[in-house]
């Protein structure tokens, strides 16, 4: 813990506390939180090269997925990590975070989907290894240990895990994330589980009330540095190094995701505004906020009114600039609500501009 470590730690803590408390000016905060929660699951996954959007999962959800079969594939693991981050987030209110909770996300994110053949919820009882993708065991740029001392290991990271008064509570997630990353525990989706266990144990700490702290957008954007600093501590000891990466991610997402909020607080009164003698539109806006993609007969099962009057409230909200149609068609349009899905695609944008800027990962980047 010299001075550059203690530094990067006040700045992470400092803007965490931002972050935290900016959800409590949101009229609803869950609503952004659902949004959130999809937008890391597609940039969890685009962590291992799937393609599938934000706006492809909105659209899966409202029951209007994309039609290309791997696509649908791609979208279907997306809705996966949602279902896994809710269901840890229920469990956590009766369970700690233990090697049971990690097991039942494991099974939520593999099941019916690519990696739903190998033994989701369950931990290895083989050898795996990283390394490029037809590489053997001899040629792996990185070896987990064996299954037969896998149990020991795991016991240990399940008691650090229940430490609260060893660390503070950012070196205690980013050790914990790196550890569980070299013990590689599952055949496939460790190192979804283990973005996911990072936030999970800020929630259960509660130095997070809602989970909001997501690093994908990090972690993809210095891909090749993050599997670097892993590297670093299995060949060198170089914790320090992993956990100042580690804490400059929690520092620039907390301050992006802080951004992000307010944005949408100034978003929803503005808009709030321009609805402000149509009790419908209101209605119809706060329901936006959880779910962008709307059709007509959608509006009209959420207001319970005639199709007509939710089909003018539609076309009203289009000629605002508030919808979009995306999908050109003249029976059953979808719409999406623009100016809040800007918020996040912009985050997604820049993220692929560093992917094209960035070196290509040479470890880490294959399960076998």
């Amino acid at each position: 813990m010299n001075a550059e470590m203690t530094r990067l730690l006040s700045d992470a803590d400092r803007a965490l506390g931002q972050l935290d408390g900016a959800t409590t000016v949101l009229p609803n905060p869950d609503l952004f939180v659902a949004m959130y929660v999809r937008h890391e699951a597609v940039l969890s996954y685009q962590i291992e090269g799937t393609r599938s959007t934000l706006g492809d999962v909105l659209e899966f959800e409202a029951g209007e997925g994309p039609r290309v079969v791997q696509r649908v594939k791609d979208v279907e693991e997306g809705v996966n990590y949602v279902k896994a981050m809710n269901h840890g987030l229920r469990r956590l209110e009766k369970l700690p975070l233990s090697l049971r909770l990690i097991r039942e996300i494991h099974e939520k994110l593999l099941t019916g989907v690519r990696g739903g053949q190998r033994d989701p919820g369950n931990f290895r009882r083989t050898q795996n290894w990283l390394g490029p993708a037809g590489c053997g065991l001899a040629d792996a740029t990185f070896v987990p240990p064996p299954p037969q001392g896998m149990g020991e290991l795991l016991r240990n990271l399940e008691d650090f895990f229940q430490d609260r008064e060893l660390l503070p509570v950012l070196i205690q997630c980013g050790l914990a994330h790196a550890q569980f990353e070299t013990i590689h525990p599952f055949l496939d989706g460790n190192g979804r589980v283990g973005r996911l266990l990072v936030t999970l144990l800020l929630c259960e700490r509660q130095a997070l009330r809602r989970p909001l702290l997501y690093l994908s957008h990090y972690l993809r954007a210095h891909r090749a540095q993050y599997y670097d600093r892993l590297d670093a501590i299995r060949s060198d000891g170089d914790w320090e190094g992993w956990l100042k990466f580690f804490l400059r991610g929690v520092y620039e997402v907390s301050l992006m995701a802080t951004d992000t909020a307010r944005s949408i607080l100034n978003m929803r009164e503005e808009h709030r505004q321009k609805l402000a003698h149509n009790a419908n539109g209101t209605r119809l806006l706060d329901r936006l906020f959880e779910r962008p993609m709307v059709t007509v007969r959608m509006a009209q099962d959420y207001l319970g009114c005639a199709y007509g009057t939710a089909n003018t409230l539609i076309r009203g909200l289009e000629r605002m600039g508030l919808l979009e149609e995306i999908s050109g068609q003249q029976r059953n349009r979808r719409y999406r609500y623009k100016p809040y899905l800007a918020l996040f695609e912009r985050q997604a944008l820049e993220v692929a501009r560093a992917d094209e800027d960035a070196e290509t990962p040479t470890t880490g980047s294959k399960d076998h």
